[in-house]
């Protein structure tokens, strides 16, 4: 199950080279200039986040990317999420979630590790609810083998959609309402997880970052890597929405939507000055920050700030 680990340096390095130029392209159609805000709702630190009595996902997870829609020019995109993923584990930002036990005292472990991808060319058309996310998913953990996904009971799948496409379901409207989900879903019998979230390249002014260079050189991926951090740490400690939120129903990353605490300075692949606020693995990132819980919670990018 665990045979598409990422160790695939070779592919990656020789991918890089061709990604550069074609990102090139995606920084100009694209500038930086253009993002002028984010989703992010008033941040709610007046009320402590509580235990509802739900199961948290304890011990490390295995975390499947599925790249629906048209990637193919987006090789660079691809790279850097993957690479994310690679390195979020274990962090001192991911281990904030250890701070969510259940009511055996058993907590998230904070360990995460990157189990391979899968490509899915808009099985569902370009317009996605729900429902069609978790089916996607379903769909390719049935096909196994080398073009599908293990079932891993201690999986979490990501469908991350190119930006011509959108995910529409009553109150869920992407690029209105959200940027990313996650919820669960059941196949041949068993439980799964999954997130979603969106390409901000469809709505830069909803789901980008502020206005300027990101750490990386592409606003869009830099956004996504975010978002991306923020559901899995809701999909962890609140895996079935009855575990850990607080009154307004938000869980521990929305409750830091849009704060990023301190930052510091990076020259991204262009030579713009850019911020970040974490470094992971080779690479810098500006991620929205999480909720510590205990007496005094707040927003931070560890336990120790």
């Amino acid at each position: 199950m665990k045979s598409k680990l990422i160790a695939r340096v070779s592919i990656i390095l020789a991918l890089v080279l061709a990604a550069m130029a074609g990102q090139a392209a995606v920084q100009n159609a694209f500038s930086p200039d253009t993002v002028t805000s984010t989703t992010a709702s008033p941040t709610h630190t007046d009320r402590s986040i509580e235990y509802h009595n739900g199961p948290v996902l304890t011990g490390t997870q295995y975390v499947y990317f599925i790249w629906y829609g048209y990637w193919a020019t987006n090789t660079y995109q691809q790279i850097v999420l993957a690479d994310f993923m690679s390195n979020l584990g274990a962090s001192p930002y991911f281990q904030i979630n250890a701070g969510y036990p259940d009511s055996s005292g058993r907590a998230p472990s904070g360990e995460l590790t990157y189990g391979g991808a899968a490509n899915d060319a808009y099985s569902h058309s370009a317009s996605l609810t729900e429902a069609d996310v978790a089916d996607v998913v379903a769909k390719l953990i049935l096909t196994g083998g080398s073009a599908g996904l293990p079932l891993d009971p201690a999986g979490i799948y990501v469908v991350l959609t190119s930006a011509d496409v959108t995910v529409q379901d009553g109150a869920t409207q992407f690029c209105q309402s959200c940027c990313n989900l996650h919820g669960h879903s059941v196949v041949a019998g068993s439980d799964f997880r999954y997130v979603f979230v969106g390409h901000p390249a469809r709505c830069p002014s909803a789901c980008a970052q502020h206005g300027g260079p990101s750490p990386n050189g592409d606003y869009a991926v830099d956004a996504m890597v975010s978002w991306l951090a923020a559901a899995l740490s809701e999909a962890v400690t609140d895996p079935y929405d009855n575990a850990w939120s607080d009154r307004y129903g938000l869980e521990n990353a929305e409750k830091c939507e849009g704060t990023y605490g301190t930052t510091y300075e990076v020259t991204n692949l262009w030579g713009q000055s850019a911020q970040a606020n974490v470094h992971l693995g080779s690479r810098d990132y500006l991620l929205q920050q999480n909720w510590v819980n205990g007496k005094k919670g707040h927003c931070a990018m560890s336990v120790s700030q």
